[in-house]
């Protein structure tokens, strides 16, 4: 049953966009893929807390934490199966885990929890919170960026985690991740 968190075997380099929310995420994840004529891997929680606060205008809930960790690991699965060169993955169950951790209470489904640090990843870009903060449905807290970029990064380094830190313009970010993607493609071969 826990083998829907797993990662299954893939021909690529593996790359996740990680940091807090309005911090470029996903725009750079397609300029990646678009660059790379490759795929990238969306962020389901996205959909499935839009979906749930359109039908019932509810945010997200501590139970809905293992059916967006299941959603996203399905998509990224499916997805590495369609690219030899890098996925781009706009977030990875390292990054529900630090939501699951900052929003309740310090407690994470041990599922998550597993999965979340077994999973792995060639290269995580840590996006920095000096992009405007652009509000819609689901994003909260505006007001806590600092502390939630701090939350990010200190995973990163408590679990040593390879990562880039990314500031700047979407210019400079997207010359970063490249310079760097391209040095992982580089050792690849």
């Amino acid at each position: 049953m826990e083998e829907k968190y797993k990662q299954q075997p893939a021909n690529c380099i593996k790359v996740v966009l990680f940091g807090p929310e309005s911090t470029g995420k996903t725009t750079l994840s397609r300029h990646l893929a678009r660059y790379y004529n490759s795929v990238w891997v969306p962020e389901y929680a996205r959909e499935y807390l839009q979906n749930k606060w359109n039908d019932e205008r509810k945010t997200c809930e501590p139970e809905d934490l293992l059916p967006i960790a299941e959603g996203q690991m399905k998509l990224e699965n499916e997805l590495a199966q369609k690219t030899d060169s890098v996925l781009i993955c706009d977030t990875d169950l390292l990054e529900t885990k630090v939501y699951s951790e900052a929003y309740y209470i310090g407690s994470c489904d041990p599922i998550l929890e597993k999965y979340a640090l077994e999973n792995t990843y060639d290269m995580y870009f840590l996006t920095y919170i000096d992009t405007p903060w652009e509000a819609d449905d689901l994003r909260d807290k505006p007001e806590h960026r600092k502390e939630m970029f701090q939350a990010f990064q200190d995973t990163l380094d408590k679990y040593k985690k390879p990562y880039v830190l990314l500031k700047g313009d979407k210019k400079t970010r997207l010359e970063t991740a490249v310079k760097h993607i391209d040095k992982l493609l580089k050792t690849k071969q």
